[in-house]
């Protein structure tokens, strides 16, 4: 402190001792360089500057996080948005092809009940009967000598043949050729009228 008061006693001279202002600061610098000499102070300011580094860095990451979190955030809505449209032209596709499946189940019914009724009209019957009644009288004239056996056994063999037919490949040529299963029958009442 000596040494500082004679070094600017020598550079100002009388007017440093007689301003107050000046004095205060050569007071002031004294306090700062006592207080910064202590032990203390120095292990103090020592100690501080790597947790105000600290501080410092975990404040930066701080805004480096907050700045991400809001990026993910604005991708997680725009992801979102984008899965909801996904679901939602989903699920108009899926409406439009439940409708149309239900449509077709209708539809389906409607062929189903409209064929059964078809079949129980009362010509059907009669007429698939008289197409038996035919083959076994075509066959009764073919077989002539024993007629009660050979008329029950010739009805049983048309049975088994209008059986067939109304199953696999015979029953889906007769319905493309309806006339077909009728084309024997009337060659043959043909002939036996001629003879």
């Amino acid at each position: 402190m000596i040494v500082v008061l004679a070094i600017l006693r020598l550079d100002s001279g009388a007017n440093l001792l007689h301003n107050p202002g000046a004095l205060a600061r050569i007071r002031a610098m004294e306090t700062l360089k006592d207080i910064f000499s202590n032990p203390f102070v120095l292990g103090l300011i020592v100690g501080l500057l790597p947790c105000a580094l600290a501080w410092k860095s975990t404040f930066a990451a701080k805004l480096l996080l907050k700045k991400e979190k809001q990026k993910f955030d604005a991708e997680l809505r725009d992801l979102q948005a984008h899965l909801n449209t996904q679901l939602k032209i989903n699920a108009s596709g899926n409406d439009a092809l439940q409708k149309e499946l239900d449509q077709l189940r209708a539809q389906n019914e409607t062929l189903r009940i409209n064929l059964a009724a078809i079949q129980q009209k009362p010509g059907r019957a009669e007429i698939r009967h008289m197409q038996i009644t035919e083959a076994a009288v075509r066959t009764m004239r073919e077989q002539a000598p024993g007629f009660a056996p050979a008329w029950e056994r010739a009805l049983r063999e048309a049975e088994l043949h209008a059986e067939d037919h109304d199953s696999g490949l015979k029953k889906l040529m007769r319905k493309v050729i309806p006339t077909l299963g009728m084309s024997k029958s009337k060659n043959l009442d043909e002939s036996s009228d001629m003879e």
